[in-house]
């Protein structure tokens, strides 16, 4: 990540222009290592946001409000107490850092003025957010706390004076001379190499974009300073061929330019830029992670009905094969005078074939009690072979619904996706159910939605409940559903108007239900359709279980409409 010493620069012009002599409205923490402020200014609100997460260290000005937790942890508490209502007065840059200086100018409560300093270190995993007391430059708190144990030469707790991370001893980038410059990049280093190791401020993609320039490694960097005092700066964001971004800066950087699989994504603001970078990039890694876990429990659950239908079956085959214990009770209740009492074995003629056959006897019974006891056995393996066929059909009833569950989390796009199936998880038990933000509002479905040549609309369930709501409260029963045939995947609706669909607008339909499917990496996927008055949903059934009639099936290849 290039958010490095000319970055902070850039956005420290950025945000003076913007927030200073702004008054401080509320002021949030939506997460353990982030915090968001609400700012009044002349040209109205602005929420800065600032995080000193490892992944995530920034600062910048956002416009959508991140949902925060129902109460304030203690950091942000402090915060409210010493700069709710401040005044902003000015925001710095130290020296040629990656450190943000906000000064605050608030009334005590004693209604003495009294000035605050808002320090925001962006260093990676060693990020970190202090409110200071000025001028003595006392910690009142931090978001991080740095004990003795952790790092002797600088502790980040309430009460010790604050001191900057050591100096590296390299040149501030905004003072460095033509000399210089040319001293560093002839030493026997590589110049991209030496150009980091000697100038402050500067990141790897930085240097190799300096080392690069036609014109120079100085002329380069003068332009790049011209940049920064004139304010004319062009953010941009760099992202592979899925789409994920990969690196940002207020400027294009040479390294990621030409066939390298990157394409440059240009903005007019700096803080827009870092928005589009982390908010996407962080999306992205959140996606996969959750998917993750969610994949996890769900692979736990499977591996479980799976081994159950396994020993369910063995069980089957034993009571199946329980009609010789009605043939003992049988041959033993026809032979009782010929057995003697206290024998461990009777050997009698099976008369449905003619031949001999041996009845093991328990000797503690009498033979008419052995006989009831065989009869008895073959009763209770019959009952059983009822009852494990039921439980055997219901497990792999879930096998399926848990399958169909591991489609959609494989193929969720959106954080939002992942926490609907976590939600329909919990309330079938799958999940332990956590506890819920009252004030949340709850969210409507809103599933995938695309538009045939004819101009019908065909929508696209996201989960199983979404499939559920789809299917027997949206659709009308003159509409068609269309679902790949014994493959797990999603409800799809075409809304014919109460007219005949034409055959383009059923394969069109079929091609959107393979694509949201296990099978949308295949070609020829089966489709099954039939109008929605066809289709029920038994009672009692897993989210997105249902059974149909009358329905035809059509081949397609996955695509989504043009």
């Amino acid at each position: 990540m290039s958010y490095d010493g000319i970055l902070t620069c850039a956005m420290v012009g950025e945000l003076k222009k913007n927030l200073t002599m702004g008054k401080i409205e509320k002021i949030y923490q939506p997460q353990p290592e982030q915090l968001l402020f609400v700012i009044h200014t002349t040209s109205g609100k602005k929420k800065l946001f600032m995080s000193a997460a490892g992944n995530h260290s920034a600062l910048y000005l956002i416009k959508d409000t991140p949902e925060n937790p129902v109460t304030p942890p203690s950091f942000c508490m402090v915060l409210r107490k010493h700069l709710n209502a401040a005044r902003i007065t000015d925001i710095l840059q130290h020296e040629n850092e990656r450190i943000i200086e906000i000064l605050f100018e608030t009334v005590n409560e004693m209604g003495f003025n009294v000035n605050r300093k808002l320090v925001v270190e962006i260093m990676g995993k060693h990020s970190n957010i202090l409110l200071l007391s000025m001028p003595e430059g006392r910690i009142i708190d931090s978001i991080k706390h740095v004990g003795i144990d952790v790092n002797r030469a600088r502790r980040i707790l309430p009460g010790v004076t604050y001191e900057y991370p050591p100096s590296q001893n390299k040149i501030p980038f905004s003072e460095v001379t033509e000399s210089e410059m040319n001293e560093i990049v002839g030493t026997e280093l590589q110049p991209e190499r030496a150009i980091l190791n000697g100038i402050q401020g500067i990141s790897p993609p930085m240097a190799q974009t300096l080392s690069a320039s036609p014109s120079g490694a100085f002329a380069a960097l003068s332009d790049i300073n011209n940049m920064l005092s004139s304010a004319v700066l062009k953010p941009t964001v760099y992202v592979d061929e899925k789409g994920t971004p990969c690196d940002f800066h207020m400027m294009p950087l040479s390294v990621y330019e030409g066939d390298m699989g990157y394409s440059a994504i240009a903005f007019d603001e700096l803080s827009e830029a870092c928005c589009y970078f982390f908010s996407n990039r962080e999306s992205s890694n959140t996606v996969k992670q959750k998917a993750g876990d969610l994949l996890r429990h769900i692979k736990g659950h499977l591996d479980k009905q799976k081994l159950k239908v396994q020993r369910l079956r063995e069980d089957i085959m034993k009571a199946e094969n329980s009609d010789k214990y009605r043939l003992y009770g049988e041959l033993l209740t026809a032979n009782l005078h010929c057995i003697k009492q206290g024998a461990s074995s009777a050997s009698v003629t099976n008369y449905y074939t003619g031949d001999p056959i041996e009845i093991p006897l328990d000797p503690k019974f009498s033979p008419a009690k052995n006989a009831q006891k065989y009869f008895k056995k073959y009763a209770k393996a019959k009952t059983a072979l009822k009852e494990k066929a039921l439980q055997l059909e219901e497990t792999n009833s879930n096998i399926d619904y848990l399958e169909s569950v591991t489609s959609f989390i494989q193929r969720a796009a959106s954080v939002e996706e992942i926490n609907l199936i976590r939600e329909e998880l919990e309330e079938t038990g799958y999940l332990r159910k956590r506890k819920k933000d009252k004030r949340k509002k709850k969210d409507k479905p809103k599933p995938y939605e695309y538009t045939a040549e004819s101009g019908k609309k065909i929508l696209a369930g996201r989960n199983n409940k979404e499939n559920d709501w789809l299917t027997f409260k949206k659709a009308s029963s003159t509409d068609f559903w269309f679902h790949t045939k014994d493959i797990p995947g999603s409800h799809v609706i075409l809304f014919t108007e109460g007219k005949e669909p034409s055959e383009q607008e059923i394969f069109t339909a079929a091609a959107v239900a393979a694509y949201h499917s296990k099978g949308s990496s295949s070609e020829n996927v089966p489709v099954d359709y039939v109008k929605v008055r066809h289709v029920k949903k038994p009672s009692g059934s897993n989210p997105g279980y249902v059974i149909f009639t009358n329905n035809r099936t059509v081949y397609v290849n996955p695509k989504l409409p043009d």
